[in-house]
């Protein structure tokens, strides 16, 4: 039994009275305290020096809530802080706004709670204020989140389609194609999902490090829906030029490949959350690639290829495996239904 007295969320803790108060006050902001936070107003005060802030929002629905290596709270934390990183950004604070079905178990709810509260913690970055809705049972899947994130822009940063340039590198953080195949394997209860787990996770600690140690990056941009293929893609057509990558050098877990394969899927085009693309100055290259490596998040960077000179229009295209080239095209609508 809850604190509130209730198992599971009724339509009334979203009324704005005394059962939306317990909801809030003993569930909700024990493992987010913060003194902004607990003002509970209507909107949060931050003391921000900079002159340079990003700003950003999202809303989270997968399916299933919990899944290997994270799960919906982690998942609208990361994402959030993810969209922030790869603008140039070091993340300050985040909203967090819930819509929770009736009947939703409180239990879980605090499970997911907790999740928010942890990965908040790793990515030092505080949640501020938020909103809490309850709907009909069946009206949301039992629960959706929505995040925005305010950020201040690391010192230097100049990130940009315009700043790219024939010649730059294109460096990944790590493998891809891990969350997508992770949530499909466990939406669809396959034999092979104890060899996937997502990659959920938070990027600003790697992103900081390389815009504060060099000034080679051009641009980044995190290959979420779309995968490798949609980010790529948006890339070339955003600077007007060509990117040529390299199937042998793209990072694929064996188990996330096997798993495609089997589905009909091309591992392109499955989504991530916990990776990003940077476009680099070729002259920096391997020093981009070596402080990825030094790093948790990064520590299977690599380079897959480099932007060149468009003949005709913007493309991408992919020299494969027996030395044939291929063109990668943005994927025409989503392949794996609700990952984020």
């Amino acid at each position: 039994m809850s604190a509130s007295g209730h198992e599971r969320i009724l339509l009334a803790h979203g009324g704005g009275g005394q059962l939306m108060d317990e909801l809030i006050r003993r569930h909700i902001l024990p493992g987010l305290a913060n003194d902004t936070l607990a003002e509970l107003g209507d909107s949060a005060r931050l003391n921000l020096t900079s002159g340079s802030l990003c700003f950003t929002t999202d809303s989270y629905v997968v399916k299933p809530l919990f899944f290997n290596g994270g799960d919906i709270g982690k998942l609208a934390v990361c994402g959030t802080v993810n969209d922030l990183a790869v603008a140039g950004a070091r993340p300050a604070a985040l909203t967090l706004s819930l819509i929770i079905e009736d009947g939703f178990e409180i239990e879980v709810l605090d499970r997911i709670l907790a999740s928010v509260a942890a990965a908040a913690r790793e990515s030092s970055v505080e949640v501020v204020t938020g909103d809490t809705k309850t709907v009909e049972a069946g009206a949301a899947d039992k629960i959706f989140i929505n995040t925005a994130g305010l950020g201040v822009r690391v010192a230097g940063a100049d990130l940009g389609f315009e700043k790219i340039a024939a010649g730059d590198r294109i460096l990944i953080n790590g493998t891809i194609g891990d969350h997508g195949m992770t949530i499909i394997s466990q939406r669809e209860d396959m034999g092979f999902q104890s060899g996937l787990e997502s990659d959920c996770a938070a990027l600003a600690s790697l992103t900081c490090r390389l815009l504060e140690n060099t000034m080679a990056i051009r641009f980044m941009r995190d290959p979420t829906r779309g995968g490798l293929a949609a980010t790529l893609n948006e890339i070339a057509g955003g600077a007007g030029l060509s990117i040529e990558i390299r199937e042998t050098d793209i990072p694929v877990k064996p188990a996330v490949q096997a798993a495609a394969e089997m589905l009909g899927f091309d591992v392109l085009t499955i989504a991530n959350e916990g990776k990003f693309v940077a476009v680099v100055e070729r002259e920096s290259a391997e020093r981009c690639l070596s402080l990825c490596r030094d790093h948790p998040l990064g520590k299977n960077a690599k380079i897959i290829g480099e932007v060149v000179e468009t003949r005709d229009v913007p493309t991408v295209e992919m020299e494969t495996r027996i030395g044939g080239r291929r063109i990668v095209q943005m994927p025409y609508g989503r392949e794996l239904p609700r990952i984020c």
